[in-house]
């Protein structure tokens, strides 16, 4: 075997989208080798996905508790597991890869209810192992430049954070795979926009500012006749420490794709960026005119420096962003393989972080139920 992290998944068959994504983020930087998986909700698709993928037929695994089992035996065994089910599996699957020492590096968000999530951290904390959640936003390159610079006080005390998240893809009812389990609260959860897209916007926000929700007050629709899970959601947010902002996630806005946008206000300054225009950081400072940071561009810092590959001007994204995050989650495994300090600026989200994710969810839907009320997270 390599010296590269022994990596097994649970889902990301052969039709799922976001397993693709993950194996080849796992790849880009070569820390990760895919030995192993329980790639399907049945045996027989797992068995023919594990195929397709090349996987050992002794390590293709009916199910994830028959795969934790093993593998926690093997010499050569998986030493973390990517989890990229729809929600309503994740705690189950990382529950028991956590109790055998396994680390997990998990699909956001981190379960489908807030009682689960609570639960995991508790099993969190009673293991060894890292816990890993795939907020891949907060691992582009200008992300982590607006946050060293707010956290060097570059635009002074944070007043207003804006947040939207909005994508079309749900304007009408839809019947393929994608679409059936996110809108349905059996395997999503109560959120449908604000958990499956607001949860990045909450989180994005939260990791840039360095900022906290303390309360909410939320109004949720389903546009869509016949949809049990909101399609659209406005929310106003106070943060710790003064700051007010407002989130906006839809489904249903027709002409946008993936249109996650931050703005945040301070007394002395803005930053502006845009996933779909992911390399561009517009900065105003008080009083001057708007200046554009590039990633590795004039301007552009450690913070931005080390999450970047290529020089500037040529385009880097999603699947990079996604690939930052398993990078950093491969440092950390190393480093704990090897019984070392791990190095300070390694940064990914938590558990923590997902269950401030939950709280933000069940927060939402109880303050819609209440005609918008404002509820404490």
């Amino acid at each position: 075997m390599s010296n590269r992290i022994r990596l097994g998944m649970v889902g990301g068959g052969n039709d799922a989208f976001i397993g693709a994504v993950h194996r080849i983020a796992s790849r880009i930087d070569d820390h990760y080798e895919l030995v192993a998986g329980a790639l399907s909700s049945t045996p027989e698709k797992s068995r023919a996905s594990g195929q397709a993928l090349g996987l050992p037929e002794d390590r293709i695994y009916d199910d994830f508790k028959q795969m934790a089992i093993r593998e926690a035996r093997l010499k050569n065994g998986i030493e973390a597991v990517a989890i990229v089910t729809p929600n309503h599996v994740h705690y189950a699957a990382a529950r028991e890869f956590l109790k055998r020492g396994i680390h997990v590096i998990c699909d956001k968000p981190l379960t489908s209810t807030l009682a689960d999530a609570r639960k995991l951290v508790k099993a969190a904390e009673k293991s060894d192992a890292l816990f890993v959640l795939t907020h891949n936003y907060t691992g582009y390159p200008m992300v982590r430049q607006a946050r060293a610079m707010i956290a060097a006080g570059e635009i002074g005390k944070i007043r207003v954070v804006q947040v939207e998240y909005p994508q079309d893809w749900l304007s009408e009812e839809q019947d393929f795979k994608q679409a059936a389990w996110r809108t349905d609260p059996e395997r999503s959860g109560a959120g449908g926009s604000t958990g499956d897209i607001g949860t990045h916007a909450h989180n994005l926000a939260c990791f840039v500012t360095g900022l906290t929700v303390e309360s909410l007050a939320a109004d949720l629709q389903a546009f869509v006749p016949g949809r049990r899970l909101d399609d659209n959601a406005h929310v106003m947010l106070r943060f710790n420490g003064g700051a007010r902002g407002m989130l906006w996630s839809s489904q249903v806005a027709p002409g946008n794709e993936n249109a996650l946008r931050l703005r945040v206000y301070g007394e002395n300054g803005g930053l502006e960026w845009a996933q779909e225009d992911p390399n561009r950081l517009w900065f105003t400072p008080l009083g001057d005119s708007t200046r554009l940071i590039t990633r590795n561009g004039a301007g552009a810092g450690d913070a931005a420096a080390r999450m970047s590959r290529i020089p500037p001007g040529h385009p880097e994204g999603y699947l990079e962003g996604f690939a930052n995050i398993y990078s950093e989650a491969a440092q950390a495994i190393i480093a704990r393989r090897d019984g070392e300090t791990p190095d300070p600026d390694v940064v990914y989200p938590t558990i923590e972080d997902g269950l401030r994710g939950m709280e933000f969810v069940d927060a939402c839907v109880r303050s819609s139920a209440k005609n918008a009320a404002w509820i404490n997270l």
